[in-house]
């Protein structure tokens, strides 16, 4: 099993409807991870049929290519290249080798020596300078490419901390501040990006300018999403992927968050310049640089929700799946998650007898970073929906499990976390003041507390975060 602590969240100390629920949330959660594993969402969607490479409905004749070259980087590409490696080696004419990034300290199981892809491990979510390092070898693997090779880039999310390459004037520790500055604004994973790839020479389709400029050679994109809509240009800020923002956005978002005087004087002397010089505009849809570009969406949490849907209702579960947009401010949605569930619940419970409703959501939230505790976006919700309904009557059994199913979210080394009746029962008998954890941002000490974070370690996957509501009420 992916969550190493199940044994503990099911304790048999538990009473028996609570015990229940939390054993049907947390399996749900493993079929979600399992359900998106990178390995086999490239399984699913590449095949070598009859020496053609076939990816969803296109066919690629590798007769005509003399090598192959695997790039990449993000949370999920350790798996991703392991996998396609596997299918190119059971055709032992193909040659092929590759480069990727991957996070620090990730665990790669299946990995030998005698892999043809080197795998160089980079830190996430702030770059370091062995991110620069691989990136750059990356970029010397595509300029020594000519027209007669393929290039695959596997990409995911973390791949926009994972593939740094400033713009020359902006030094690393500039790169970092930035970064840092954003992540703890609140500004949303678009916004951050967009000001991503305007620093960056291989974000926002600056690596398909590349390989155009130097060899035309074919580039095809295996990309798994963990952004909200599966925006190509967002996930990983969107190395071969046609830039959809331009830098007055990047210098407005600056201006929104107050970040305009804060950020290192070469990160807004480059933002202005590209004000000022249309030129400088990384590559937009229609630019010649994307003709031999194909770009591939392979996975999604859409496919864990999915799957977990399928598995509640077997549950005898009515399941809803109620949004695919879970974004904004953490403490917010916790806030308004009880009333989303009460008119749920009221439009759901009519009539007499046992009900039983699982509510799914995903997306991803922020947190505007005030104070100086641990803990993560999918804690702070939870802790805050905690918050709002302590002093209420509830009158029916719950149990919430909110995920990031990458196994670590924020600075905690937690997935997220789980509430229910006990959890509820346990703030009022210890009279925990949970407002102080929420407002020193220390949701994850509060859960260590109760006992219910969700450790899993990092899993290798990585797509938007999971929401399941499981109500269990008697009328």
């Amino acid at each position: 099993m992916y969550i190493k602590n199940f044994s503990q969240l099911t304790s048999k100390s538990l009473d028996k409807i609570s015990l229940e629920l939390r054993r049907i949330g947390l399996e749900a959660l493993e079929v979600a991870i399992n359900s998106v594993e990178p390995s086999k969402l490239i399984q699913n969607n590449v095949k070598i049929i009859d020496d053609k490479l076939v990816i969803h409905k296109d066919k690629f004749d590798l007769n005509k290519f003399k090598n192959i070259f695997i790039i990449g980087g993000g949370k999920a590409s350790a798996q991703m290249a392991l996998s396609l490696e596997e299918i190119l080696k059971n055709h032992p004419k193909i040659k092929y080798e590759g480069f990727i990034n991957i996070p620090e300290g990730q665990k790669i199981s299946n990995f030998g020596s005698s892999s043809e892809i080197k795998m160089n491990f980079a830190s996430h979510p702030i770059p370091n300078e062995n991110g620069i390092i691989g990136t750059k070898a990356m970029v010397k693997i595509v300029e020594n490419t000519t027209k007669t090779d393929l290039i695959i880039c596997l990409i995911s999310g973390g791949g926009s901390a994972l593939l740094p390459l400033p713009k020359r004037s902006i030094t690393l520790k500039d790169l970092q501040k930035v970064n840092l500055l954003l992540l703890a604004s609140g500004a949303s994973i678009h916004e951050i990006n967009t000001i991503r790839k305007h620093l960056s020479d291989f974000k926002g389709g600056n690596l398909a300018k590349k390989v155009h400029n130097t060899s035309k050679a074919i580039l095809i994109t295996l990309i798994i999403s963990d952004v909200v809509g599966n925006n190509l240009h967002s996930i990983a800020s969107g190395p071969t992927v046609p830039d959809l923002t331009t830098f007055n956005e990047a210098y407005d978002i600056l201006i929104k968050y107050s970040l305009i005087d804060k950020v290192p004087p070469s990160v807004k002397k480059e933002i202005e310049k590209g004000l000022n010089d249309p030129s400088l505009e990384n590559p937009k849809k229609n630019d010649v640089c994307f003709n031999n570009v194909h770009n591939y969406l392979i996975g999604s949490v859409k496919l864990a929700a999915k799957e977990v849907l399928i598995y509640l209702q077997a549950q005898s579960f009515k399941s809803d799946y109620f949004t695919n947009e879970i974004v904004g401010e953490a403490q917010d949605f916790g806030n308004n998650l009880n009333k989303l569930i009460s008119n749920k619940l009221n439009l759901s419970t009519k009539k007499p007898g046992k009900h039983k409703l699982a509510l799914i959501g995903t997306g991803e939230l922020t947190v505007t970073i005030k104070g100086k505790g641990i803990g993560g976006r999918n804690q702070e919700m939870l802790l805050s929906f905690l918050d709002n309904i302590k002093n209420k009557e509830i009158d029916y059994n719950f149990l919430i499990i909110g995920a990031n199913l990458d196994g670590i979210e924020g600075n905690s080394k937690a997935m997220g976390a789980l509430i229910d009746n006990v959890s509820l029962n346990q703030i009022n008998k210890k009279r925990i003041k949970t407002k102080n954890y929420l407002k020193n941002n220390d949701s994850n000490s509060f859960f260590k507390l109760i006992k219910s974070e969700i450790i899993s370690g990092p899993t290798g996957i990585n797509v938007n975060d999971l929401l399941i509501v499981l109500i269990e009420l008697h009328i």
